[in-house]
């Protein structure tokens, strides 16, 4: 994590460890071409991508106190506040997701972003194809992304993009997933033959 730690400084971290029972795992292995994708909206950096978040913050020559940047922005709201949003847990989500539709596939989009995540829950010979209009993207990566002068590859790659969590189950199960997954869950793409993600 360049530039966050200064010499002599460590952190601390913790863990949770659970059980589930075989029969209730989802390890992606039932998941099959034309399975529907549904996303899960993030709060904001979810804690990855903040060297280039940084690195942004720093081109444009704003301080953190600063009002958040851009247009639309909540009133006193400030660009660090914005950035230090905590992360949206899924919890009650998923477990009426899980009460309603056959989930097949489930991932979580921390660092890498949805082309190092989602691959990794797929069958062998299966992709997925992600429609990026069918989400409107958060304001603070639009900014980031203009501050920086960041590629669109690099920000999927870096960022979830307002993307937390990714939910795989039939296609014909898709409207009662959105519908299960809560406010703002959506349709964002299908599982296709072939491998990686597709943004188109």
């Amino acid at each position: 994590m360049p530039g966050f730690y200064a010499a002599g400084e460590y952190d601390v971290a913790g863990f949770a460890v659970g059980s589930v029972k075989q029969v209730d795992v989802i390890d992606g292995t039932r998941i099959t071409a034309g399975d529907a994708v549904v996303g899960l909206p993030s709060s904001g950096l979810h804690s990855n991508g903040f060297s280039l978040a940084r690195a942004a913050v720093a081109r444009a020559g704003v301080a953190l106190t600063d009002a958040a940047p851009w247009a639309g922005a909540p009133p006193g709201l400030t660009l660090g506040a914005a950035l230090l949003t905590p992360t949206t847990l899924y919890v009650d989500a998923l477990k009426k997701m899980r009460a309603a539709v056959d989930v097949r596939g489930l991932v979580h989009v921390t660092g890498g972003g949805l082309p190092e995540n989602v691959p990794r829950v797929l069958p062998p010979g299966l992709g997925v194809r992600v429609d990026t209009a069918s989400w409107a993207r958060p304001p603070l990566f639009a900014w980031i992304q203009a501050a920086g002068g960041v590629a669109d590859a690099e920000m999927y790659r870096t960022f979830n993009m307002g993307v937390g969590m990714v939910v795989i189950v039939p296609a014909a199960q898709a409207g009662a997933a959105v519908a299960a997954g809560g406010k703002g869950a959506f349709l964002m793409g299908e599982v296709v033959t072939g491998d990686g993600v597709e943004l188109v």
